[in-house]
C-alpha cells in the first residue's frame, strides 16, 4: 500500500495517555514495518502508519511540563506510564501553557506533588492565542486528553478547533460529539470530530460490552452487574472528586446498557471508577460481576478480573482515531464521524453493537482510503 505523508496533531494535556501515544508513534517506526506487528488494529490505515503522526503543538498547565520539549515532558511527574520506548529524540516542540478553567480539581492540592498537578506560574492563553498556535504550527487535528470532569476546558478547546478549522478528537467523557448542537456546528463548518470518551484496546468497557452482548445473544437474562476499577495514576486521583464523575459514569454505564437485551434498572447496574491506589501507578485493575438466569430460569454468575497498563491500553485506539480523522480531512468530510466514534468511543452520538461498529469503521476506512490514496 502506498505510504502517504505526515499527520500533524496538537495535544491538550501531556499526561500518561499522551505519553503512551507519543511513545507508540516512535515504537512503531519504519524499522518495525517489515516485522510482525503486535498491538495494532491496523498497521497501515488508509496508507498512514503510526510513525506518520507528528506532534506539532502541545498544551499543559503543569510547571514540570510547560516550557519543556514534548519528548521530555511526557516522562515528567506526575506521569507514571510504563516506558516502553525510551529512545525519543527532542521534537523541537515546546509545551505551551494551556487554559486551566476547570481542568484541575482542588482536592489534588492535598496530595504529594509527585502524584498531583503543579500549576505553572504562567499566563493562560486566550482562545485567540490557542487558535493562533494551531494555525502557526500547521496542526490538522487537536487531540483532547484533559482530566475527567473538565467540562468548561473541553468546550474551550472544542471552540478553538472549530475556529481554527482543525479536526477534534475528544478522548474524555465531556459530551461534544454526542451533543446534537455541537455535532451540527462541526457539520456546518465541515470539521471532522470523533468522540466521546475513548474505549481502550482491551479495557473494562469493551470487555463488559462484549459479555453483555453475549448474554443477550445466548438467551441469558442479566439481572445485576457491576464494574469496579482501581488505579494509581492522576486519572484515578482526579476522579476521587465525585463531582467530576457524572459524565464518566453516564458514559461507561450507557456503553453497557446500549448492548443489553433490555435496559436494566439503575439500581441493578453499577459501572464506574472505584478507588485510587497510589502504588498501582498506571496499572488499572477491573472487577466485573454479572448475575443472570439461563435455561429453565436457573441462576448463573460470572466474575472476571482484568489487569492492564491503563495508558498504553488506549494509545493504539487513539492512533486509529487520528488516522481516521485524517482520512476524513483528506476526503473533505466534516461533522461527527459516526463509524469511528461508534467503534472507538464509549459515548458516541449513536450507539451500535461492537460487531456493527467494527463493520462500519472498516467500510469507512475502505471508502475514504480509495479517495485519499490513488492507485
Amino acid at each position: 500500500m502506498k505510504t502517504k505523508g505526515g499527520i500533524r496533531i496538537a495535544i491538550v494535556g501531556v499526561g500518561n495517555c499522551a505519553s503512551a501515544l507519543i511513545q507508540g508513534i516512535h515504537y512503531y517506526g519504519p524499522n518495525r514495518h517489515n516485522e510482525e506487528v503486535i498491538g495494532l488494529m491496523h498497521e497501515s490505515l488508509g496508507g498512514y502508519r503510526p510513525s506518520d503522526i507528528e506532534v506539532v503543538a502541545a498544551f499543559d498547565i503543569d510547571a514540570r511540563k510547560v516550557g519543556t520539549d514534548v519528548s521530555r515532558a511526557i516522562f515528567s511527574a506526575p506521569n507514571c506510564v510504563v516506558k516502553f520506548e525510551p529512545n525519543i529524540p527532542d521534537s523541537g516542540v515546546t509545551v505551551r501553557m494551556g487554559a486551566v478553567l476547570d481542568g484541575v480539581s482542588e482536592h489534588m492540592a492535598n496530595y504529594d506533588e509527585k502524584r498531583s498537578f503543579v500549576r505553572a506560574d504562567a499566563p493562560e492563553p486566550s482562545r485567540e492565542d490557542v487558535v493562533a498556535e494551531l494555525r502557526r504550527s500547521g496542526a490538522e487535528i487537536l487531540v483532547n486528553y484533559l482530566p475527567v470532569g473538565s467540562e468548561k476546558a473541553t468546550r474551550f478547546y472544542a471552540e478553538c478547533a472549530l475556529e481554527a478549522g482543525v479536526g477534534f478528537i475528544n478522548n474524555i467523557p465531556v459530551f461534544i460529539a454526542s451533543d446534537p448542537e455541537y455535532a451540527a456546528r462541526f457539520a456546518e463548518r465541515n470539521v471532522p470530530i470523533i468522540g466521546d470518551d475513548i474505549k481502550s484496546q482491551l479495557g473494562a468497557t469493551i470487555v463488559h460490552r462484549v459479555l453483555t452482548d453475549l448474554f443477550a445473544k445466548r438467551g441469558v437474562k442479566m439481572l445485576h452487574t457491576y464494574q469496579l476499577n482501581t488505579g494509581g495514576n492522576t486519572d484515578f486521583l482526579n476522579m476521587k472528586n465525585q463531582e467530576r464523575l457524572a459524565s464518566k459514569k453516564t458514559s461507561k454505564t450507557e456503553a453497557v446498557q446500549a448492548v443489553a437485551k433490555t435496559r436494566m434498572e439503575n439500581e441493578d447496574i453499577h459501572v464506574g471508577p472505584s478507588d485510587y491506589v497510589p502504588w498501582q501507578n498506571d496499572n488499572k485493575v477491573c472487577f466485573i460481576r454479572m448475575e443472570g438466569h439461563a435455561f429453565g430460569n436457573v441462576p448463573m454468575e460470572l466474575e472476571l478480573r482484568l489487569s492492564v497498563q491503563d495508558s498504553p491500553n488506549s494509545a493504539g485506539v487513539a492512533i486509529d482515531m487520528i488516522r481516521c480523522c485524517k482520512l476524513a480531512l483528506d476526503s473533505g468530510v466534516g461533522g461527527v464521524l459516526a463509524a469511528p466514534s461508534a467503534y472507538f468511543c464509549k459515548h458516541p452520538l449513536v450507539q451500535y453493537t461492537d460487531d456493527e461498529a467494527y463493520k462500519m469503521v472498516e467500510e469507512f476506512i475502505t471508502t475514504h482510503s480509495t479517495e485519499a490514496v490513488p492507485a
